[in-house]
């Protein structure tokens, strides 16, 4: 990604093109402010962060005493999620891994999901997803050349999470999502819901979804309203260094490193490191690499330096991607040339959301919706 000539933040390396940037008097953007707000509130990495979270920790072990498990953790074999499931152990919990499976899974992965749950000797829960219904899916979202490619697994699994946690009677889940490593993605880069995928998929599919875990409106506001099922982001409000839980994962697991961020997923890593590139002009590294640069990993020449070399792709990966999918190589080039569209060319429930703002904060109040959910999808200004 070539930044010459762009106005960059001077706190992190967000450019003049990132969708609804604004930069202040100090030329430090939005989202850096919104972060450190957040980071605030949170008390992230200090010793109010520490104090709420050990009253989190302790909230869930009283509320699920005498149950087998206390608490859900999604795995996908990547560092945050097997991070998640050591720091649950290591805080008392007991916790039920659990994993979607879109078939699409590197070797390394499912093998960093066995050392990790066997070793803590945590029970595993896998949905595997019937992979022509999900492939389909994943067609109709190529063919309509929109950028969430790989977003239906990110609702699949938030779904899979819900059904786990609510037939094992389970009031708890625990995400690894770290804004201090990860960041912040803009909604104009990425968008998903269960509307959404019902659209897309009517118009360009080949079947209809039957088995595939969506998530319909109903069925989210059963889970947080009726169930009451809370999502906690424990990195949220504690220290936490991707390359330092790296270290400590292969040293007491024998995990693995698949290679970078998001690589763990063959289609997640052809969808980052290929097809938003190339389509779009979204290289989706600047979340994580501009929260190196705000955290003081990098500097931001170093990180720039990295954003301005392509991202790592692996060797056939564009070709597993046009045979599994039964694509050919005309085909997929046609494709790839359409017009660009997004989630407002179709149905979603985004106004829905907007609507609903209020409720949706008393929901995040209570963490039975992430904030970040309440920031970006709730918002008639999308970040």
């Amino acid at each position: 990604m070539n930044t010459e000539n762009l106005k960059i933040c001077k706190k992190c390396i967000y450019n003049e093109q990132t969708p609804k940037i604004v930069f202040d008097n100090e030329g430090v953007c939005n989202y850096c402010r919104m972060l450190e707000q957040i980071e605030m509130e949170y008390g992230t990495g200090s010793e109010k962060g520490e104090a709420k979270f050990g009253q989190i920790v302790e909230e869930i072990k009283r509320k699920g005493k005498n149950k087998k498990y206390d608490c859900v953790v999604g795995v996908s074999g990547g560092t945050d999620s097997s991070y998640m499931l050591y720091l649950a152990k290591k805080s008392g919990l007991r916790p039920l891994a659990v994993h979607y499976d879109n078939t699409w899974n590197t070797a390394i992965a499912t093998e960093n999901i066995k050392k990790v749950t066997s070793k803590l000797d945590i029970d595993l829960y896998t949905l595997v997803v019937d992979n022509k219904e999900s492939d389909d899916i994943f067609k109709s979202f190529f063919k309509a050349s929109v950028p969430e490619l790989d977003a239906p697994t990110d609702i699949a699994l938030a779904e899979t999470l819900y059904r786990a946690a609510s037939k094992f009677g389970v009031k708890y889940i625990l995400e690894g999502h770290s804004f201090k490593a990860e960041g912040i993605s803009p909604l104009g880069w990425v968008y998903i819901d269960g509307k959404y995928i019902d659209t897309v998929q009517k118009k360009f599919g080949n079947c209809k979804i039957k088995t595939f875990p969506n998530m319909k409106i109903f069925s989210f506001l059963k889970w947080i309203a009726v169930k009451r099922i809370k999502k906690i982001r424990p990195l949220w409000y504690l220290d936490y260094a991707k390359e330092e839980a790296k270290e400590l994962l292969k040293k007491e697991f024998g995990w693995e490193d698949y290679g970078g961020h998001h690589l763990e997923n063959r289609m997640t890593a052809f969808h980052h490191s290929y097809y938003t590139p190339v389509k779009f002009g979204i290289d989706q590294r600047v979340n994580s690499l501009a929260a190196s640069v705000r955290s003081g990993k990098l500097s931001r020449e170093e990180a720039l330096e990295k954003y301005n070399h392509p991202p790592f792709l692996e060797n056939n990966l564009l070709e597993y991607f046009k045979k599994r999918l039964q694509f050919s190589d005309e085909e997929f080039e046609r494709i790839m040339k359409l017009p660009l569209k997004s989630y407002k060319d179709f149905k979603t429930y985004k106004k829905t959301f907007e609507k609903m703002r209020p409720f949706f904060w008393v929901m995040y109040k209570f963490n039975l919706v992430p904030k970040s959910f309440y920031i970006k999808f709730t918002s008639k200004n999308e970040i």
